[in-house]
């Protein structure tokens, strides 16, 4: 069900698709930036275990 936007209706659903891009953005960029700071930390926990 999509209500009558009248003539405003591409800039709501253009800023509708801008928020909705930028949240995937920082999603994706969140996702990546923990799988580079899970590998680092295995591997000082690596250079940890190995020094005894």
């Amino acid at each position: 069900m999509m209500p009558d936007l009248g003539k405003y209706a591409f800039a709501v659903l253009a800023s509708y698709g801008a928020s909705l891009a930028l949240l995937a953005v920082i999603v994706w960029a969140s996702l990546r930036r923990a799988r580079k700071v899970r590998a680092e930390l295995e591997q000082v926990e690596a250079r940890r275990d190995a020094k005894g």
